[in-house]
């Protein structure tokens, strides 16, 4: 019986033991196969995986630089960018990871594929640039969908913000992606294609200082690129922040009088040169560069006659117009070809020669001494001046206040301006100077060319007492940890050696253009703060209707520019200031309005309070009304010419 129950279960053992032993033959047979198929078709490409499934080098970022205002307001820093890469060699199979991120993008996988064919990186295991600034939501997304999507990633890098837009955005600049000639050069060794560099402005000045370097990481990654673990860090140095001289309400409110005109203005500080307020109207918004703009955009940018790309303040040149009288007066003073007491007849016209030159006001002043002549903007009695003085030594005073030569500021294609003399002339065109072409230069015509900044030296030059500093941005700059690497201190850059009486004169003159009523700029006055300044009408020949914003009119139709330049208060000027409006045709109506809102603006209300509580004085220490009468303390005991009509204000 045992013998029978034995012989059953040895049969059936073997015959489980033959299943199993079918079964795992098979399994092995499987496993024969995949290891064939794997080493012979699939060999290369794990070979490879297995390589890559190790050690990588990622970069970091530096944070750029800020930028501060005078007060230590941010009105530059860096936001974060989510900036979709593939690597193409994890992306496998390449089409089907496009089709899926396409969908994530919202983009076509047409697009997808243009753009890396059109990258300068293809191949290997760098990455290649898909879309920038993707937005938290999708980054999320294809966060959340990584696994399905290799060779995929997202990388966060700090991407510059301008955060008031077209504030500032002539001083401060822009940034643009470093070309292949900058790659070559000295300063940007430690860059790579694809980095975003200063191009304009401060952004472009002080690139060295707000850069930063870059830092970087050892990852292991996994088949599909995806990071497994970080080995090893370098943090990246952030870029040292940068504090401008900038009052930003100041700026502010320049930049909202100059809108919807073309035009510039500049404030100094008269005692040290720091620039406190520069506009160029119209602006542009630097974050364009940063994110990309269209190319419609871009043509809106270059093909717009206002220029907006152009910085008026230091790179647009223009004619003085009467602004330069100051200069023709001290020449004649300093030259002793006129004095306090000297008086020409302005009948409205001054003939030389074959010609007449006319005088703004038709009428013309009648019997003008310097004092009245300034005031009232007389051009006859600074073409005699400037005859009298000559072209030459004109020049000479103009250069020591700066003009025809640039400031020094550092900010880019800054221009120099023209002064000129007959050895100018005669070396640009080959022919001799012509005696009239002095008497246009006296009044600021002719050759003439100044850029606003200078003509805001020219009038601190002259409110301080004959000191010209040199302009400057930047207060100082300090590294993230508190440390300072640069700070800027006043620095001269010349004296106007000029007797006392002369600059007393002048500044006399100056303060009746503003507040008397008989002064070229009595409208813009400020009550219970007398400033001082002069108005300007450059010639411009001709030029478009469409050119002037407020005009719809296409017709020729010529048009000049508004000067005024100012210093405020009178005594112990706090503020300086130029402003240009292009095509505003009268200093008076159009600049001068400006300078006052901005006086008003910085000095403050308080500071207007405590200087109308005090008597104003003329400088003979004379006590004045709030507008002082200039008729009859110039008026000459011989004069026997008729009054003169009423001041037309409209130079």
């Amino acid at each position: 019986m045992r013998t029978y129950l034995e012989s059953v279960d040895t049969e059936w053992f073997n015959q489980r033991l033959v299943s199993v032993l079918v079964v795992v033959l098979a399994a092995f047979a499987v496993m024969a196969v995949r290891l064939f198929y794997l080493q012979v078709f699939e060999g290369k490409e794990l070979r490879r995986l297995s390589e890559i499934n190790s050690i990588r080098l990622q970069d970091i970022d530096a944070p750029r630089g800020m930028i501060y205002d005078s007060n230590g307001m941010t009105i530059v820093d860096n936001r974060p960018s989510f900036d979709a890469y593939i690597i193409l060699r994890d992306a496998k199979p390449l089409d089907e990871t496009l089709e899926k991120v396409a969908r994530l993008l919202n983009e076509s996988p047409e697009e997808l594929e243009a753009t890396i064919r059109n990258s300068k990186k293809l191949g290997g295991y760098t990455p290649v640039l898909l879309r920038e600034d993707i937005g938290r939501d999708t980054m999320a997304a294809i966060e959340v969908h990584k696994y399905e999507l290799p060779g995929v990633l997202v990388h966060v890098s700090p991407r510059r913000h301008y955060i008031f837009e077209a504030h500032a955005a002539h001083l401060l600049g822009y940034m643009g992606e470093i070309s292949q000639e900058e790659l070559q050069g000295t300063p940007f060794e430690d860059c790579k294609g694809g980095d975003f560099i200063g191009k304009f402005g401060i952004e472009k000045a002080y690139e060295a200082y707000l850069r930063g370097k870059r830092g970087g990481r050892q990852v292991e990654v996994n088949a599909t690129g995806q990071v497994v673990r970080v080995l090893k860090t370098v943090l990246a140095e952030p870029g040292q922040n940068i504090f401008l001289t900038i009052d930003d309400k100041l700026q502010k409110k320049t930049e909202a009088l100059l809108q919807d005109r073309a035009g510039a203005a500049v404030a100094i500080e008269p005692d040290t040169g720091r620039i406190l307020a520069m506009a160029s109207s119209p602006s542009f918004d630097p974050n364009l560069f940063v994110s990309g703009m269209t190319r419609d955009q871009w043509n809106e940018l270059v093909s717009n006659p206002f220029r907006p790309l152009e910085n008026k303040a230091t790179q647009a040149e223009y004619p003085p117009a009467s602004t330069y009288k100051i200069v023709t007066a001290i020449a004649g003073l300093e030259e002793k070809v006129i004095d306090a007491n000297t008086t020409f007849y302005c009948p409205g016209f001054y003939k030389y020669g074959n010609r007449i030159y006319r005088c703004w006001k038709r009428g013309g002043h009648g019997e003008v001494n310097v004092v009245r002549a300034l005031a009232e903007s007389c051009d006859v009695f600074f073409y005699q001046v400037g005859e009298a003085v000559g072209v030459d030594r004109l020049a000479q005073y103009a250069q020591a206040f700066g003009l025809g030569a640039p400031t020094g500021i550092p900010l880019d294609r800054e221009a120099k301006g023209l002064i000129p003399t007959s050895g100018w002339k005669l070396k640009r065109f080959g022919v001799p100077w012509q005696g009239g072409e002095t008497l246009s230069i006296a009044i600021g015509q002719g050759f003439d060319l100044v850029t606003p900044l200078q003509m805001a030296s020219l009038a601190a030059t002259v409110g301080n007492g004959g000191i010209r500093y040199k302009p400057y941005l930047i207060e100082k700059i300090q590294s993230v940890d508190g440390l300072v690497t640069l700070h800027n201190s006043p620095e001269e850059g010349g004296k106007i050696n000029m007797r006392p009486e002369t600059l007393s004169l002048v500044r006399e003159a100056l303060r009746y253009v503003v507040n008397d009523p008989k002064g070229t700029a009595w409208q813009a006055h400020i009550k219970g703060l007398p400033f001082s300044g002069k108005t300007g009408t450059a010639q411009v020949v001709s030029m478009p209707k469409a050119t002037d914003p407020s005009s719809e009119d296409k017709e020729e139709l010529p048009k000049d520019h508004a000067w005024f330049i100012a210093y405020a208060p009178s005594e112990d000027p706090k503020i300086a200031i130029s402003v240009i409006i292009e095509h505003g045709e009268h200093g008076s109506s159009a600049a001068a309005p400006v300078a006052s809102e901005m006086i008003r603006t910085y000095l403050g209300d308080d500071f207007l309070v405590h200087v109308s509580t005090e008597q104003p004085r003329d400088l003979k220490g004379k006590v004045v009304g709030t507008s002082i009468n200039i008729s009859e303390e110039i008026r000459q005991p011989n004069q026997t010419h008729p009054a003169q009509e009423a001041v037309d204000h409209d130079d």
